[in-house]
């Protein structure tokens, strides 16, 4: 089973009644003479349909009803003369019929409507008329696009301008979704970016949709067609899923680069309350991850939201506090690039404070505020009438004083709509507001004697509305006796609405409003009924049943009895229509003769005009054969529902029993429950946890503080966790007593030279035990036999004025409240405010210990001239100059402490080979006294920092170029470089290598011995007094270089150091030898060489060797062979043996004479793949195999 509580009416209310109370402006009657009021029209910005008429509202009320016209580009608008516009009848709405015929072009413009009578001009916002467009695609013919694999690509989509824009979208010529995810994506301009592009993406071609929001259509641009260049023509498939795809289908790994935005910094500028969309899109392989952050500070969480894979970053309802610079960081694993953002936040103009109608009797003064805030600051524009104020008759009543219009003893003459006007580059705003002069005794607006049903606990609102001029007061009674009602579980509106928190039984009664002015008053009267809710008490149960048996679900309901009960029942969360096998009663739904059709979810729905209470159950039907299981085990867990029904009983002066019925526990069962409490005094709306009872429980005492007025909630807890806590229970107020005990974290810390500010933690609640909480500070000077002074304060601090510096005092403060006094407090040690020290240290002796460290000592200062606690010596050191002639040192002001009254310290991090200069003082609560003699002292010689930027280059594989800097710190006179090297290979070591070099060179070549190891260097820079920090860098690794696995390469070690390995390949050499010794003696028999019946492939006619059938081997060998493999870029995949003759000469010319006898030497091709080792694929050909041991 599981309750579903439907959420109460005063849910809904509650968000009616904030607007209301916003909008709490009182209105005049429309019985009443009153300027005009604009109460409808159309948007600023309005765009139409072409296909419709075209309709611009204007609505206004007033006494007399206005009248209306209309100005078209700030000139008079002739409705007569265009037959095709008209204006409704009792409004000033313009219809533009084009049935007749027309374009509605012709109509664009700017709009505004006035509404009039004899007592003013109210204006209607500026409206912008434009015709929504959908213009064609233009017709292109789209090449395909040839891309390699692994390359970034942007399709740029460029759509038709609309009005509004089209909504862009990709999608295949087959109208195919295009998938989008971290690797392709659409940006917010459009176009489909592809962070790299992979061979699969030529499985679809790709078009960019423009859907047009008033004309419904879609139109379609030319597809583009991609053509992937790869080194692997396979598409497997199975790759796709591979951990490392790139690597899989041989794409070389590359760094992120930015597509869009480009460069490393742009800016952005946006307007306050719109949302702000950054966006950075990057290529690279792997596809790289998007993170954003701002500098300074962090994103705003509440607004800030990822979109697009990360690659935007939205932030919604922007103010000024957002603006600055963000950057986003696309990473991989090869890299990470940054693009930073600076975001500057404009605005247009917005209300501070919007003008309000103003109602006056006569002779009263009044203002109109018109105050508006923007970026640029917005100009502020009075008008009366719609005409500008400065043109308008003179009024002697009337000041204007920038955004406030002030009225002085106002006159039936002063009647008018009067419009402000504010202003900026960004957009601009129009109000309306009318000065009515009135004397008009209170009246009530709404009918008499209303009766208000409430259910209990729930939030109300009693409403009022009344009219007066002057504007009434108004003020609640209940019961018609007793004093106004504000406060507390009461509040009352501007407009004369009374809330009611939270509606208790003592809250039922009949209450007045009552309206009063000068000229009279007027009352009406509310009454109040309070409803017990409406609970379910008996639930259904979840039920398993076989087929054909009858089943009984119960639902037993509790409810006001002056309320008229509907008990419905749902199935699956539809109406459940009851037929011949069903009998509903009241507090039950029978079900005979169960069918598989009947298993499913049901629902009791008990309701009263005023609120429900859902309960719900689940009936599993089994066939006959079937073994009834524990459905309930398989149901899926959830929170525990709230407990409900609290009841207070046995109340004490110290406790209270507080009962619950539990909620529904969801299939897992409540092992817990917290109490938790509320008091009104202290921190009222705030709760604290109170005690915890095992989840067996449901009642239980409750000890409690004097004097709190309680009111307690209850949370289950099952293992999914918290329900939701359940509704308050009645307030209970214990009775008061003196506090037991005092505040704690007492204090006594001056803030000046001449006080003692002392500090406490304030009681809570719980501990004040009275009325009139209040604490009697003491204090008096340490050690002295002076009386206590004290005062008595009621918040948690008090300065004493006018004390001697840094003086102990005892303190001792004390709670007290109107029952008595606590316990005699503790007393506590505080000091008066600490002045500057007045003294310096004296006799500062400095000795070098080392080229970056010095011993200090000092005679240590009285403790009379600290004035306060001595909280350290502290050295001001700088660097004065650098020994090293020519050499800039920052003279920064530097500082050493020295925690405590101690006469030596030590300063060290000083640079070596340096003047210094150094100064003491002494340090307490108030900050540095005077500063003791300066002395002067210079750092020997040291060792100098590494080497900078060590750079090592190999330009070819016989040399190795080394290169550097001077250190940043020489710290001495430089007497050279020493540099040390060693070769390795995997993890065998050379012997290592010294070289020498003078203080001036910075470069170095080396000749390699080895072309096969890579090396290792290690510099450093030498002084007088040793060697420096070293730098060390490697050589490069061969380009081609694979990187084969441990095992792999202890084995390949291992087989080529093996006997029968090494015969083999003698036994392969000798082989081959003889081959071609055969073929150079059948060769050397002269004539051509005949082979065109020997060759699959014909030759084409333009070979000039048909003729005589020669056949020339070098013309031959720049031909593909039949069968071979043609990639997409037309590259060739050989499949058979790479050998060939031309390989084993010297070059390919020369190799033949004319009738194509072979008269070249037998030489080794030495390929660059034998001077990078024998990883490469030829090294399985027995030629190679031999060639690689030559």
């Amino acid at each position: 089973m599981a309750r579903q509580q439907q959420p109460p009416p005063w849910v809904h209310a509650a968000f009616l009644l904030c607007l209301l109370s916003l909008s709490g402006a009182i209105e005049i009657p429309m019985d009443l003479s009153q300027p005009p009021t604009i109460t409808k029209q159309s948007v600023k910005d309005h765009i139409v349909d072409p296909r419709d008429n075209i309709l611009i509202e204007c609505e206004a009320k007033g006494n007399p009803a206005p009248s209306f016209h209309w100005t078209r580009n700030s000139r008079f608008f002739n409705i007569a003369k265009d037959p095709r516009v008209s204006m409704r009848r009792r409004s000033g709405t313009l219809v533009i019929d084009f049935r007749s015929g027309g374009r509605p072009e012709e109509y664009e413009g700017e709009y505004q409507c006035f509404a009039r009578n004899k007592f003013g001009t109210a204006l209607s916002n500026r409206i912008r008329l434009q015709v929504s467009k959908s213009p064609l695609w233009p017709k292109e013919n789209l090449d395909p696009v040839v891309v390699q694999e692994g390359a970034p690509l942007t399709l740029q989509c460029n759509p038709p301008p609309g009005l509004p824009s089209p909504v862009i979208f990709w999608m295949s010529s087959s109208m195919e979704p295009i998938t989008q995810d971290k690797r392709v994506s659409q940006g917010h301009n459009g176009d489909l970016y592809f962070s790299n592009v992979m061979l699969q993406d030529m499985q679809t071609d790709y078009s960019c949709n423009a859907r047009f929001h008033f004309t419904h259509t879609i139109q379609q641009k030319n597809a583009f067609t991609l053509k992937v260049l790869t080194n692997n023509p396979y598409n497997d498939s199975s790759l796709r899923n591979h951990p490392d795809i790139y690597s899989a289908r041989g794409v070389a790994e590359r760094t992120p680069s930015f597509m869009y935005p480009q460069g490393t910094a742009s800016s952005q500028m946006v307007l306050r309350g719109m949302d702000l969309v950054l966006e950075c899109i990057a290529s690279g392989v792997p596809t790289p991850d998007i993170a954003w952050y701002k500098k300074g500070g962090d994103l705003p969480s509440d607004k800030a939201k990822f979109e697009n894979f990360n690659k935007a970053l939205r932030i919604t309802n922007v103010s000024e506090e957002d603006s600055g610079e963000y950057f986003c960081l696309a990473s991989n694993k090869m890299g990470s690039i940054r693009h930073t953002i600076s975001v500057r936040v404009k605005a247009a103009p917005y209300w501070l404070d919007e003008p309000k109608n103003l109602i006056l009797a006569p002779g009263e003064d009044g203002r109109l505020v018109c105050r508006a805030n923007g970026n640029p600051k917005p100009t502020v524009q009075w008008m009366v009438n719609g005409e500008p104020l400065q043109s308008a008759p003179p009024n002697p009543n009337r000041e204007v004083a920038g955004d406030t219009i002030i009225f002085r003893d106002t006159q039936i003459s002063s009647r008018a709509v009067y419009q402000c006007n504010t202003s900026n580059e960004h957009g601009y705003l129009l109000a309306n507001a009318f000065v009515s002069v009135l004397d008009v005794p209170p009246r009530m607006l709404s009918p008499r004697n209303q009766l208000i049903r409430v259910i209990l606990y729930n939030r109300t609102r009693l409403d009022c509305p009344f009219f007066g001029s002057p504007i009434p007061t108004l003020r609640w009674f209940k019961n018609g006796q007793g004093s106004n009602l504000d406060g507390g579980n009461y509040h009352v509106y501007e407009n004369g609405s009374l809330e009611i928190k939270m509606i208790r039984k003592e809250d039922q009664g009949i209450y007045t409003c009552v309206a009063t002015n000068i000229l009279g008053k007027a009352e009406n009267q509310v009454r109040l009924e309070v409803k017990d809710p409406t609970r379910i008490y008996r639930m259904p149960e979840d039920q398993v049943a076989k087929r054909g048996t009858t089943v009984q679900l119960e639902c037993r309901v509790k409810h006001d009895p002056s309320l008229k009960l509907t008990v419905s029942w749902l199935k699956d969360d539809e109406p459940l229509y009851i037929g011949n096998r069903m009998k509903k009663e009241d507090d039950s739904l029978t079900i005979f003769g169960v069918a598989e059709r009947d298993q499913g979810s049901y629902t009791c729905v008990a309701s009263t005009e005023l609120d429900q209470d859902l309960a719900k159950a689940y009936l599993t039907v089994l066939a006959d054969q079937a073994t009834p299981t524990n459905r309930l085990a398989a149901l899926p867990k959830g929170r525990p529902d709230r407990p409900r029904d609290l009841e207070l009983t046995d109340l004490a002066e110290r406790s209270v029993r507080l009962t619950w019925i539990p909620g529904d526990d969801n299939n897992s069962p409540i092992t817990d429950y917290v109490v938790q409490f509320e008091e009104d005094q202290f921190q009222p709306g705030v709760w604290h946890d109170h005690s915890k009872f095992p989840g067996s429980v449901n009642s239980a005492v409750l000890q409690l503080s004097p004097y709190v007025n309680y009111q307690f909630r209850v949370i289950a807890i099952n293992e999914v966790g918290s329900s939701h806590p359940s509704l308050p229970s009645e307030r209970y107020r214990t009775s008061g007593a003196p506090p037991e005990s005092n505040p704690a974290d007492v204090k006594g810390e001056g803030t000046r030279k001449n006080n003692m500010e002392i500090t406490w933690t304030p009681m809570n609640a719980t501990s004040a035990f009275g009325p009139n909480l209040r604490y009697i500070v003491k204090w008096r000077r340490r050690e002295t036999r002076e009386t206590w002074n004290n005062v008595t304060v009621w918040g948690s601090r008090y300065v004493v004025g006018q004390t001697p510096v840094y003086v102990p005092y005892e303190i001792r403060v004390q709670a007290e409240n109107d029952f008595g006094k606590g316990p005699e407090p503790d007393t506590v040690i505080g000091y008066s405010g600490e002045d500057y020290p007045r003294a310096a240290p004296t006799d500062v002796k400095i000795r070098v210990l080392n080229s970056t460290a010095i011993s200090l000592q000092w005679n240590r200062v009285y403790p009379d001239t600290v004035q306060g606690q001595l909280r350290e010596y502290r050295a001001y050191y700088w660097r004065e100059s650098s020994l090293l002639r020519n050499l800039w040192v920052s003279q920064k002001r530097q500082q050493a402490s020295f925690p405590g009254d101690r006469p030596r310290g030590v300063v060290s991090r000083l640079f070596p080979y340096s003047n210094y200069k150094l100064e003491m003082v002494v340090v307490n609560g108030r900050g540095d006294g005077p500063r003791s003699e300066t002395k002067e002292f210079t750092t020997p010689e040291g060792v100098p920092s590494a080497p900078r930027r060590f750079r090592v280059r190999q330009p070819n594989l016989e040399t190795i170029n080394l290169e550097w800097d001077h250190p940043e710190h020489p710290n001495g006179i430089l007497i050279g470089y020493t540099l040390k090297y060693v070769a390795f290979n995997g993890t065998k070591l050379g012997k290592q290598i010294v070289e020498n070099f003078s203080p001036n060179q910075t470069k170095f070549t080396m000749q390699r011995a080895d072309p096969v190891s890579r090396y290792r260097f290690t510099l450093s820079a030498r002084t007088q007094v040793g060697s420096g920090e070293a730098a060390t860098e490697e050589s490069p690794a061969p380009p081609n270089e694979a990187t084969p696995t441990a095992a792999y390469t202890n084995n390949q070690a291992d087989i080529a150091t093996q006997g029968w390995f090494i015969g083999l390949m003698c036994a392969i050499a000798l082989l081959v030898l003889i081959l071609l010794i055969v073929c150079f003696i059948k060769r050397s028999r002269g004539g051509k060489y005949p082979v065109r019946e020997k060759k699959d492939v014909p030759l084409g006619p333009e070979d000039p060797k048909e003729e005589d059938g020669s056949f020339d081997y070098s013309d031959e060998d720049n031909k593909p062979l039949q069968g071979s493999q043609t990639s997409l870029d037309g590259t060739i995949k050989q499949q058979e043996s790479d050998d060939s003759l031309v390989d084993y000469g010297e070059g390919g010319e020369g190799q033949f004479n004319e009738d194509g006898s072979f008269i070249g030497q037998y030489t080794v091709k030495k390929d660059k793949e034998e001077t990078e080792g024998n990883e490469s694929s030829e090294a399985t050909s027995p030629v190679n195999a031999i060639y690689s041991l030559a």
